[in-house]
């Protein structure tokens, strides 16, 4: 039986989340994360997203997105399958990089974006890895998350 199709509505904004396969690492080093944001940033430009916040962890992303059009499979098809092909040539791996298929769940009105903005920017503060969100180097928080999240 097939899968349902995702809930895609114009102009939806949505929390995406990826993990790596069997919870491995899904980014090595600073070329890692690096190649990814490139990759982020080419699938948005081509697909006319807006971004609202990112998370890079070390075996899972996360991406707030908003799409004009019904975009997010085709476009995170291409980000995921050009990031794991050139991570497993770079590392000399194998297989599957990603644990099955990307997750998203639709944002529902400003009180859920505003609570999924700080799921996003405070990941890395929960799990040990910093004392702030503008601490990690590879998220947007310092870029953008700062006025959403505590400047109130």
């Amino acid at each position: 039986m097939a899968r349902a199709l995702r809930y895609q509505p114009p102009g939806g904004i949505f929390h995406i989340t990826a993990r790596g396969n069997r919870r491995q690492a899904i980014f090595h080093d600073d070329l890692d994360h690096e190649l990814f944001l490139r990759l982020f940033h080419r699938v948005i430009r081509r697909r006319s997203w807006d971004y609202l916040a990112y998370c890079l962890m070390s075996n899972h992303f996360h991406l707030v997105i908003q799409t004009p059009t019904a975009s997010l499979s085709v476009g995170m098809h291409e980000l995921s399958g050009i990031y794991a092909r050139r991570f497993n040539e770079r590392h000399t791996f194998d297989g599957h990089l990603f644990d099955g298929r990307f997750r998203s769940s639709f944002v529902q009105g400003d009180e859920h974006l505003e609570e999924v903005l700080r799921y996003v920017a405070l990941n890395p503060v929960r799990a040990g890895l910093c004392e702030h969100p503008s601490d990690w180097p590879w998220s947007s928080f310092r870029g953008i998350g700062r006025r959403f999240l505590f400047d109130r």
